[in-house]
């Protein structure tokens, strides 16, 4: 293999890693923790959910 396969093959290996380790879990924190607020918000302004009493 050539010298740029070589190279290509490394950066390949290190944006896997970084999306595989620290992007995917930041995203999933931010997309539970952003649906939780926006819940949370809801009843807030409108009450918990059920039956009124």
């Amino acid at each position: 293999m050539s010298d740029s396969t070589n190279k290509q093959k490394h950066e390949e290996l290190l944006l896997f890693l970084f999306l595989t380790v620290v992007l995917a879990p930041l995203l999933s924190i931010i997309f539970v923790g952003g649906f939780g607020f926006i819940v949370w918000i809801g009843q807030i302004l409108t009450g918990p959910p059920g039956p009124p009493g």
